[in-house]
């Protein structure tokens, strides 16, 4: 994989163990430079987004943190995730009312999931604002897009290798 934006990441990872690790000091890093506090919770909240290549539902998340005695009520977690999504560490996957960590934190992009609709795995593939046809189109009609949801649904190599 490579680090051009273009990229979908998240079917694939090389060394997965890395990847978390490198996201979490990134996410440490954008806290310091920006004055964000990422407390235990929500730190531990990323690091549960990160550990798996799919979206997960606050509950889960909480059920994971209950586990862990960081809290057992449904605001712990939708608060801790709502920091995340605010704060670029995170996305909202709208079709699965899910959430999964951002694989461009610290990068403004417009991201794109691919969703494995077997095993909910996510990739993410981000892309510089306004680019592409809806771009060149908002542009010539004047229109500033200040967001955009985009969610392909069907099978991630692994689900397509099985159903073959």
């Amino acid at each position: 994989m490579t680090d051009r934006m273009s990229d979908a990441k998240g079917f694939q990872c090389g060394d997965h163990d890395v990847c978390v690790e490198t996201m979490l000091a990134q996410a440490d890093a954008e806290c310091a430079a920006r004055g964000l506090r990422l407390t235990p919770v929500r730190r531990r909240t990323l690091e549960i987004l990160l550990a798996e290549h799919r979206a997960l539902g606050a509950y889960d998340v909480l059920s994971r943190l209950a586990a862990e005695s960081l809290g057992s009520q449904p605001p712990v977690a939708y608060r801790a995730l709502d920091f995340l999504v605010k704060a670029g560490f995170a996305h909202k996957i709208e079709a699965l009312n899910a959430y999964t960590a951002c694989v461009y934190p610290g990068h403004t992009h417009t991201p794109a999931f691919l969703i494995c609709r077997s095993c909910l795995t996510v990739a993410e593939a981000g892309t510089a604002p306004n680019d592409g046809r809806l771009g060149d189109a908002a542009r010539a009609a004047g229109f500033v897009i200040e967001r955009t949801v985009v969610e392909a649904t069907g099978l991630c190599p692994d689900c397509s290798a099985e159903a073959a």
